[in-house]
């Protein structure tokens, strides 16, 4: 006989029913059943409104789950700080490009048009984009002297592009690569002697 594992604590159940619905949400979006979430959880149905009122509170857990930071800052800072710019941008917007169309895809089966308001204006986003803004700054802040452009404004124009060259209908179907991307903004940014 295999031994049990050992019990989860409320909050410990709530998470994992959270990251699994919000899995399914990618795949299925609103027309998830209950059901396919205990399947998938490996749990009766009823041990999901136990550690949540209705489906409606679990899916909004999981969409605040999806516009969490996770492990984009992390990676971030495991950028190797010694190649060139270049390089260095590349690997940045190649983790931007990940999280936006993983964030798009999940928006597009939910029928949402935005992130929803109650997370888009919290004092976690604005945190969370504050430490983003940080981080980027800091990927570029070496190379300073060869912009045309602080780098605050440097690092909002790469976001920017990044961010329309990751959706689809933005960039009219045609996504943009991240070598594109990081090639038009330092071109058009970097200073020419």
């Amino acid at each position: 006989m295999s031994p049990r594992a050992r019990p989860m604590s409320p909050d410990e159940r709530r998470s994992a029913l959270t990251d699994v619905t919000l899995r399914l949400l990618r795949v299925h979006g609103r027309a998830v059943s209950t059901r396919q979430i205990a399947e998938a959880a490996g749990v009766a149905e009823g041990t999901i409104f136990r550690a949540f009122d209705s489906k409606e509170q679990l899916v909004d857990a999981a969409i605040s789950r999806a516009f969490e930071p996770g492990d984009v800052v992390a990676r971030i800072e495991e950028i190797d700080r010694d190649q060139p710019l270049r390089g260095r941008l590349v690997a940045l917007v190649a983790i931007l490009q990940q999280r936006f169309r993983a964030t798009f895809g999940l928006m597009q089966r939910m029928e949402l048009v935005g992130p929803p308001v109650h997370l888009h204006d919290s004092g976690a986003a604005t945190a969370w984009r504050r430490r983003l803004d940080e981080l980027l700054g800091e990927l570029v802040a070496d190379d300073a002297d060869q912009l045309v452009v602080p780098v605050g404004e440097f690092v909002h124009v790469l976001r920017l592009l990044a961010f329309a060259g990751s959706h689809e209908r933005i960039a009219d179907g045609r996504l943009l690569t991240p070598e594109q991307i990081v090639d038009t903004v330092l071109l058009g940014l970097q200073r020419r002697d």
